[in-house]
């Protein structure tokens, strides 16, 4: 196992470099600025995506606010912003490859981006180990 992540049950991979939500968004943080996606688990248990409606850019939200919605074969599911802010930039790609999702869920399938507006919400997301605490917990159910 490679010291940047952490693979959960041998299948959901978890990046040690983010901070995740218990709605299973992942956030990278670069200064003010938040990249926001879904995780590696969240994309498993969707499996196949076949659209993602993406937030409108300029647009204000607070941490939790509902901001996009990701569909799959199964089921739709809200995308949460997991920090309150502007949205500055939403991927593109996802509307014609929303599968992007699916195969690179911590890279070239990150959904939106975000101006981060109150630093100190940081400190309510998880960090990386207690991202796989909760799958775990989920898994056991």
């Amino acid at each position: 196992m490679s010291d940047d992540k952490i693979v959960v049950d041998g299948k959901y991979i978890v990046l040690k470099d983010r901070y995740y939500t218990d709605t299973d968004e992942w956030v990278k943080i670069d200064g003010e600025m938040a990249t926001v996606g879904i995780t590696d688990y969240a994309q498993k248990k969707l499996r196949d995506i076949v659209g993602v409606e993406l937030p409108e850019v300029g647009r204000e939200v607070k941490m939790g606010d509902p901001v996009a919605v990701v569909e799959s074969v199964k089921a739709a599911a809200d995308i949460y912003s997991p920090v309150s802010g502007t949205i500055t930039e939403v991927n593109e790609d996802l509307s014609s490859s929303p599968e992007l999702i699916n195969k690179d869920p911590y890279g070239k399938g990150w959904i939106f981006k975000v101006k981060i507006s109150n630093p100190e919400e940081k400190d309510k997301l998880l960090n990386a180990d207690k991202y796989v605490e909760k799958i775990k917990e989920k898994e056991a159910k």
